[in-house]
C-alpha cells in the first residue's frame, strides 16, 4: 500500500515522503494514529495544501520533545523483581513495565515510545531508547533489582554477589592403615601374635 507520510517515521522516510508499506502496518498503525494518509491523488493534493502547517506544528512539537529531552537526559529508573541466585528474573520486564516506571518518575510516556527489541529477563543494569517525538530521543538507565539496597549497588557500579555454594573439605574415604584399625580395637599386631601363641 502506497502512504503519505505526515511526520517523520524511522526507517520510512520524513514528512511528504510517499512511501510503499504492508497494508496491515498502514491499517493498524500509520493510519490510525495519524501518522500517514493512503497516497491518493484527492490525499496527495490535500497534503500540499496542509504542508505548511504541519510542517511548523511538527516544528513546534520536535522543539518542545528537545526541552523535556534536555530534562530528562539522566533518568533512571527502578524496578524490583523477583530473580534466581543466577540473575536470572522469575518472569520478565516489558516495554508497558518501562513505561510505568518513567512516567511514575515524571516522565509521562506510553508503551510504544518505549524501544526495546525483547523484554529484560535479567538483573542489572539496562539502557532504553524513549521516542520524545519522530526526530527526538531519550536514553534511559533501567536499573533491574530484587531489592533497593540491591539496586544502589548496582547504580553505583558495583556488582552483586551470590553466596558461594560449601566446599566439601577434601577427606580420604580409603582404607585405614592397619595401625588406624589397630587404634580402634584397641590392640597391637603384638598382642595378636601372643593370643596366636597361646592358642597353641
Amino acid at each position: 500500500m502506497e502512504i503519505i507520510l505526515l511526520e517523520r517515521v524511522e526507517k520510512l522516510g520524513q514528512m511528504g515522503d510517499v512511501v510503499k508499506v504492508k497494508p496491515g502496518y498502514a491499517r493498524n498503525y500509520l493510519l490510525p494514529r495519524r501518522k500517514a494518509l493512503r497516497a491518493t491523488k484527492q490525499n496527495r493534493a490535500h497534503f500540499e495544501t496542509q504542508r505548511a502547517q504541519l510542517e511548523a506544528i511538527n516544528l513546534e512539537r520536535r522543539s518542545e520533545a528537545q526541552a523535556v529531552a534536555e530534562r530528562a537526559s539522566d533518568i533512571s529508573v527502578v524496578i524490583i523483581r523477583q530473580a534466581g541466585d543466577s540473575g536470572q528474573l522469575y518472569g520478565s520486564v516489558s516495554a508497558r513495565d518501562i513505561a510505568e516506571a518513567v512516567s511514575a518518575a515524571g516522565l509521562s510516556v506510553e508503551r510504544r515510545q518505549v524501544e526495546i527489541k525483547d523484554k529484560f529477563k535479567a538483573l542489572g543494569l539496562h539502557t532504553v531508547r524513549v521516542s520524545l517525538h519522530p526526530e527526538v530521543f531519550v536514553d534511559v538507565t533501567v536499573n533491574i533489582a530484587r531489592s533497593e539496597e540491591e539496586a544502589k549497588i548496582q547504580a553505583a557500579g558495583g556488582t552483586i554477589g551470590f553466596e558461594p555454594v560449601d566446599e566439601v573439605e577434601d577427606q580420604d574415604f580409603g582404607a585405614a592403615e592397619p595401625e588406624e584399625l589397630a587404634e580402634e580395637t584397641g590392640s597391637t599386631a603384638e598382642e595378636t601374635e601372643e593370643a596366636a601363641e597361646t592358642e597353641h
